[in-house]
């Protein structure tokens, strides 16, 4: 298993575009902690029957896959409902994203994790790369991709983690506010400075 490069951002800073960057020109593996939660609650998985259990059989569409919506209301209803999705889901993502990190092929792989400073994740890396882009491009960026209201967009930034704390447990800052070229260099001297860190 080789080096693992965190990398994290608030919503809209582009963590994605960066991390597929590293993925598309230099063939590096990604582990994305957001796909990970999904493949946990697909049909037949464990964590899905658990929810199951715990919650009944309308949680689950007509298909058999999770009711995120309904989920979600349920989550923000009641702080005990939370607290046990999270005891139930968190182990397993983190355990499937281990063995995702231990199957990497590439010199050093990625770990996508949006929420790494209010999970306190940072320790499953050995080095953090935060994503960072001022609050109003945050706003701007994510009313354009996910076409909902500015208030929704508020209250997602409000729930995680300031810029400061995100920025706190950063060893590389890369700066998303501009233009892609500018983007692409400075991914080329990270893509350098870790391979000289795998050595």
């Amino acid at each position: 298993m080789g080096l693992v490069i965190g990398i994290t951002g608030g919503i809209g800073s582009g963590k994605t575009t960066v991390a597929n960057h590293f993925h598309d020109n230099y063939h590096i593996d990604i582990v994305d902690a957001d796909l990970v939660a999904r493949e946990v609650v697909e049909p037949g998985s464990d964590g899905l029957q658990a929810i199951i259990t715990q919650f009944g059989g309308d949680i689950i569409h007509s298909d058999g896959t999770l009711n995120r919506v309904k989920l979600r209301e349920l989550v923000f209803a009641d702080p005990k409902n939370k607290a046990w999705i999270d005891q139930l889901l968190h182990p397993m993502i983190r355990q499937k994203m281990q063995q995702q990190i231990q199957q990497s092929t590439s010199p050093y792989c990625l770990l996508v994790i949006p929420l790494m400073a209010e999970n306190n994740l940072q320790t499953m890396a050995d080095q953090v790369l935060v994503v960072d882009v001022s609050p109003e491009t945050q706003v701007q960026r994510t009313l354009a991709r996910d076409g909902v209201s500015k208030e929704q967009v508020h209250a997602i930034l409000k729930a995680q983690a300031s810029r400061e704390q995100r920025l706190a447990i950063a060893d590389d800052i890369i700066s998303n506010d501009g233009r892609s070229e500018l983007l692409a260099e400075k991914i080329a001297q990270l893509h350098r400075k870790y391979l000289a860190l795998c050595k």
